[in-house]
């Protein structure tokens, strides 16, 4: 099993804060489409992740209006979240 530890994103409109998260990043430069971390989740066979403070948060799949999504799961940071994280360059 990969395990993938996400330091920035690509927004579909950046200004946005609801804007749907389409693209996932991380050290060494490797990207990934969400549909593509949902589709990993999903099988079981990749862990997805985001760090603040030294604290480690899971990436999660979740469904809003018959769309799926990745987030992280609720706790006590805020900062953690995958909308918080730069844009991926």
């Amino acid at each position: 099993m990969a395990d993938w530890q996400i330091t920035c994103i690509n927004k579909t409109d950046r200004t946005s804060p609801h804007e749907r998260i389409r693209q996932v990043g991380g050290s060494g430069g490797w990207r990934k489409s969400s549909d593509d971390v949902i589709r990993l989740i999903e099988a079981g066979t990749d862990t997805f992740w985001v760090s603040v403070s030294g604290n480690r948060t899971e990436v999660e799949v979740d469904e809003h209006n018959s769309r799926k999504y990745i987030r992280t799961r609720p706790d006590d940071y805020r900062q953690n979240n995958l909308l918080s994280l730069p844009e991926c360059t």
